[in-house]
């Protein structure tokens, strides 16, 4: 049975499973001039490019997501503490 290439693209998405080294991880996750979206160093299709402004822009909106979704979760503990009466007239 042949080797099957570690790189390469299925239907346009790209895939890597060579083994990864800090080098370059490092250099795959900040590559300045290149575009929000870079192919990722280790696994199946893209990941975030940290030199991009609009990375960094989607990690801030989904970290205050995040953070409301917390807020109200522990607001809707703090409401159902206590127990409720249900009064049902005829």
């Amino acid at each position: 049975m042949a080797d099957k290439p570690q790189t390469g693209t299925i239907f346009g998405v790209p895939y890597n499973f060579e083994r990864p080294s800090l080098g370059r991880m490092l250099s795959s996750y900040w590559q300045p001039g290149k575009g929000m979206l870079v192919k990722k160093p280790f696994g199946v299709g893209y990941t975030l490019n940290l030199a991009s402004w609009r990375s960094w822009l989607v990690l801030v909106l989904v970290a205050v997501l995040y953070w409301q979704e917390r807020q109200s979760r522990e607001e809707a503990a703090v409401e159902d503490e206590g127990p409720v009466e249900v009064v049902v007239e005829d």
